[in-house]
């Protein structure tokens, strides 16, 4: 069985913002790279491509953890707490609207093996 856990967060910054939050969430990456079951952590940016015609946040973060449990872990961090609180939910926070969700890799009633 996988214990591996995805996220996207994505992000819609304030107008002329972008810059600003792209900056601030790049800045997370360092000390997200030394925690124990982080496999990727990745903020990126969307660009203009003639084969990729889909809309999406001007900003997404690629995040894939060793567990359930190193994720939560990340989130409980006051590093992350602080961009959050900061950016995201204060009134004047440089972010319109986020959304992060959690993903598995695992199919539906996978028939994992027992150990």
């Amino acid at each position: 069985m996988s214990s591996k856990f995805y996220c996207i967060a994505n992000f819609k910054p304030r107008p002329g913002r972008e810059e600003t939050v792209f900056k601030a969430l790049q800045a997370l990456e360092p000390n997200a790279h030394r925690e124990d079951g982080c496999l990727q952590y990745t903020v990126t940016r969307h660009i203009d491509h003639p084969n990729a015609h889909g809309t999406s946040y001007p900003i997404v973060f690629h995040e894939i953890w060793a567990s359930q449990e190193a994720f939560e872990a990340h989130c409980n961090r006051q590093e992350i707490k602080a961009f959050f609180a900061t950016h995201v939910e204060s009134p004047d926070g440089d972010v319109e609207h986020a959304n992060v969700c959690v993903y598995t890799d695992e199919p539906r009633d996978y028939d994992a093996p027992q150990l």
